[in-house]
């Protein structure tokens, strides 16, 4: 079976990663979960709560489902993976400085594989300095990850350029993996 490698840390966004995770097998792809270091990683929930007394501009943050990890960065050789799902949270705050990760994200766009991003996981494709000329939506408080990398923001739920596929946030999951889909199965033919 194909792979397509999942990158995650602690504060991972359960929703954004656990979907790809039970998603992608549905179709035929093995999925590998990756971490700085293999082991159980602290999920969390994002989400602007509903009917408060005092209402939230920005998500709250509570704990969530655990995810392992079955390899470290340093350990990947994408060769060997279909794709990438970057997933949001807090995690790729972090995660953004793994220079193993940068060097794995780095070798999807050269070789034009095809690569999903949700939300925060912006950070890390434009770490990796990938996103020049690129067309891509995210959470909009993220825009400027794109902006100030050389990309284009568009908001809309769903935005394929290329082999690149971007979503708002995990309420945009079920046109998000529809075309990432399509573009995986595209890429393997």
């Amino acid at each position: 079976m194909p792979k397509v490698l999942i990158p995650i840390g602690d504060a991972t966004e359960v929703l954004d990663t656990l979907y790809p995770y039970f998603r992608l097998p549905e179709d035929g792809y093995d999925v590998v979960v990756a971490g700085p270091e293999a082991r159980m990683y602290h999920g969390v929930m994002h989400e602007i709560p509903p009917n408060e007394n005092i209402p939230w501009d920005i998500t709250r943050e509570q704990p969530a489902y655990h995810i392992r990890a079955t390899v470290a960065f340093r350990d990947v050789n994408p060769a060997d993976y279909a794709g990438l799902f970057l997933s949001g949270g807090r995690a790729p705050e972090y995660l953004r400085y793994d220079q193993d990760l940068m060097r794995i994200t780095r070798h999807f766009f050269e070789t034009g594989k095809p690569v999903a991003v949700v939300c925060h996981g912006v950070e890390i494709v434009a770490a990796a300095g990938v996103l020049s000329g690129r067309t891509m939506t995210t959470v909009a408080k993220c825009a400027l990850d794109i902006t100030q990398f050389g990309g284009k923001y568009v908001n809309q739920p769903c935005v394929v350029d290329g082999n690149l596929v971007s979503a708002r946030t995990w309420h945009d999951n079920t046109v998000f993996m529809k075309e990432f889909l399509k573009v995986l199965r595209g890429h393997a033919s």
